[in-house]
This record gives structure tokens, C-alpha cells and sequence, in this order.
């Protein structure tokens, strides 16, 4: 099921009653109510949003990603439920206990649609996707050559121009970019918990502070996603994050996405790949389901 996203700007006063999310504006009084099940991310921006705990505690356990922004409309942080999955204990041990030689094949194979979804990019904005080829096709098991980060570098020049540094604090559309992949993240940390399984504890990504290792691993095929949606506004001149830029990168959950049979919206994509995960860590399945850029 497609689930909305729900993006607050302004003032407001947010509580719960009969199942439905209950939206009081700060600054007229209006009164606007949303079916809670059919929620699946709220992105809280200004800083003058109350909410009470019962509507917290109704969100949660309806697996709604609840994103909280700094005092610069960035988001900074996340609620995520905990107890997503009637398995969940059992998960929990099979992924804590998966072997270095599995978590390197899944690795393995994340690097490879990773950089074959680069390559589609590439090729579909009218550039080069041949140059990647050779990285897509030449995968170890763990990236050990890291193959990822050679062709990572490859492929923003072939975007960009070869003065195109990708870097958290860089130059436009690096803010663009930067905004996408935390709208990703929480997305991918969302399906993770729906699946039963711990978005700390990553297959490559094991930064002693990061509490979402696993979710930075299984972005990694999807970032071609957003930075297609990134590439569009980059042409169309968008250069500063306003609600209107922001609305627009928040709709790449919806956007339609290719599996080898099917067509699913992102969001919904995001629990295939992630369901498939945790049947790797239990062993009833080898291969991860990632989605195929055309």
C-alpha cells in the first residue's frame, strides 16, 4: 500500500482521536484529520509543532518514520518503531549472528547494483554509463578494490563535469543531494524495522556512532533514484532548499521504481529489498532483491 507523506511547515498543534492524526493550526484554528494508516513519513520542519505522546505512540505503531529538522530545516533525526515485526527476536539473532563470508556477498552484491544503476543513469541523461562497465562487472566479494569508490568518482564527473566534488559541505547540488539521501535513509531505516531488522548493525558501514549502518548499506542501489530527481532540478535551476524543492525531493518515495517482474513505488520497493534481506540472514534465500534504474 502506497502510504503518504506529510510535511509540516507551519505552527501547529498535533494530537490523536479515533485512529486519525488531528492537525490544529497555531495560526487560524483550522482543523484537518488524516487517516494515521494511511501515513507512512511525517516530516516535522518548524519548530513550533507540539504533539502529545499518544499520538506518538499511534504513529509508532503504525511503523510511521516520524523526521524531526534542525533550526535550519534539516533533518537531523528520527523516531522509528521498534517492535515492527511478530519475528523480530528471531531476526534479530540471525542478523546479529550472519557470518563475515555472507555479509561480504551481500555487500558484494549491493556494490554491483549500486554501480549497474549508475551506469543506467548515465546512459538514460544522455552521458556516458560505459565507463562503468568495467566496475559493475568486476566485483569481489566485500569490494575489497573498492570498486564502489573508483567508480563513484567516475560517475560524478560523467554527471557533472570533472570539477564536481560530491561532498557534504560542497557546492550546489550538493545541499540538493545531501537532502535526498536523508529523505532516503529514513525511508530505508523505516523498511528495516518493517522487516524486523536492526538498522544498526551494517553489512560494510560499522562507524562506532552511526546508529543506522545497515540503512547507509542498503541505500547504496537506490541513491540513483534521488539523484536522477536531483539532476532535474539541478537543470531547471533550483540551487536553495525551499518548501517547494523540499516537497518536490519528498515525492521520490512515490515515484515509480522496476524490479525484474514488477513495478512498485519506492516506498514499497524499499520492503521488498529489505524483506529479502532478512530471508538471506536466515538462509532461505541467496540473492538480495534490489531494483533495476531504466
Amino acid at each position: 500500500m502506497l502510504k503518504r507523506t506529510l510535511f509540516f511547515t507551519t505552527p501547529s498543534r498535533l494530537s490523536t482521536k479515533d485512529k486519525q492524526l488531528v492537525i490544529e493550526s497555531k495560526e487560524d484554528g483550522a482543523i484537518h484529520k488524516v487517516p494515521i494508516e494511511d501515513i507512512g513519513y511525517t516530516v516535522f520542519e518548524n519548530q513550533q509543532i507540539s504533539f502529545s505522546i499518544p499520538l506518538i505512540q499511534e504513529l509508532m505503531a503504525n511503523n510511521v518514520a516520524v523526521i524531526f529538522c534542525d533550526a535550519g530545516h534539516m533533518p537531523n533525526s528520527m523516531l522509528l518503531n521498534l517492535d515492527g515485526h511478530h519475528l523480530q527476536n528471531e531476526l534479530f539473532r540471525f542478523q546479529i549472528d550472519a557470518s563475515e563470508p555472507l555479509k561480504k556477498n551481500l555487500w558484494k552484491q549491493t556494490i554491483e547494483a549500486k554501480i549497474r544503476n549508475q551506469a543506467a543513469l548515465l546512459h538514460k541523461l544522455g552521458k556516458n554509463g560505459n565507463l562503468l562497465k568495467p566496475f559493475y562487472s568486476n566485483v569481489k566479494s566485500g569490494d575489497p578494490d573498492n570498486r564502489e569508490g573508483v567508480a563513484a568518482r567516475i560517475y560524478w564527473a560523467e554527471m557533472y563535469g570533472p570539477d564536481f566534488t560530491r561532498d557534504r559541505y560542497g557546492s550546489w547540488p550538493n545541499n540538493l543531494l545531501n537532502y535526498a539521501y536523508i529523505v532516503l535513509r529514513a525511508a530505508v531505516a523505516r523498511a528495516l524495522t518493517g522487516s524486523g531488522l536492526l538498522p544498526t548493525f551494517g553489512l560494510f558501514h560499522h562507524n562506532r556512532y552511526n546508529a543506522f549502518c545497515l540503512a547507509d548499506d542498503i541505500m547504496e542501489p537506490y541513491r540513483p533514484f534521488a539523484d536522477e530527481m536531483i539532476f532535474t532540478l539541478f537543470q531547471e535551476g533550483d540551487q536553495e532548499l525551499t518548501t517547494e524543492v523540499k516537497t518536490k525531493i519528498l515525492k521520490i518515495l512515490a515515484n515509480d521504481i522496476y524490479f525484474e517482474n514488477t513495478t512498485r513505488p519506492l516506498m514499497v520497493g524499499l520492503s521488498q529489498t529489505t524483506a529479502s534481506l532478512a530471508r538471506c540472514f536466515t538462509g532461505e534465500q541467496k540473492k538480495m532483491v534490489y531494483p533495476q534504474l531504466k
